[in-house]
């Protein structure tokens, strides 16, 4: 099952997903899609934080880019925590990704998901409400993740928007 926690920054996304995954008691495997970065002392922090909070028995891989390969590597029986779309798409456009190959990056990647008989968790940012920003560059970033996570969404068994640690389940409109 695809499960896709959604919300803004400090929301309670990651924290969500780790209460989902130690209610489990399946083995697990972390794929984390931050690098560190030389001389950002804060987001080191960050990465040591986030590891700190999870147990020592789970798996982490590290994904940067290639997120689809990071998913298919995970064990049969692994419960999946993808932490996040949000930080993976930046690498993606610093790396140099056209729309086109963003697309197809996503699209790989949640076939991946879908393909696999364990749960998947994936986290990501809700980053379209907030104020249209003044540069290109970043409305095509917000647009790019707008369009991921409605794809991911669409094709979830379960979607959360987490807000201030509390989860709110996002309904297709159109259902009846």
């Amino acid at each position: 099952m695809l499960t896709v926690l959604l919300g803004g920054a400090r929301s309670g996304k990651s924290t969500a997903a780790l209460r989902l995954a130690e209610r489990s008691d399946r083995p697990v495997t972390f794929v984390a899609t931050s690098p560190r970065i030389d001389g950002d002392d804060d987001l080191a922090a960050r990465i040591d934080a986030h590891r700190a909070e999870r147990p020592a028995t789970w798996r982490t891989v590290e994904a940067e880019v290639d997120l689809a390969s990071a998913i298919a590597c995970a064990g049969d029986d692994d419960l999946v925590i993808i932490d996040c779309l949000t930080v993976w798409l930046g690498n993606l456009l610093h790396h140099g990704a056209s729309d086109d190959d963003v697309d197809a990056a996503s699209s790989l990647a949640l076939e991946a998901a879908l393909a696999r008989t364990a749960d998947t968790i994936v986290i990501t940012n809700e980053v379209g409400m907030g104020i249209v920003p003044a540069d290109a560059d970043t409305r095509r970033y917000r647009d790019l993740l707008g369009r991921i996570n409605q794809r991911w969404v669409d094709r979830s068994a379960r979607a959360l928007l987490i807000v201030a640690g509390r989860a709110l389940p996002l309904t297709d409109p159109a259902a009846p």
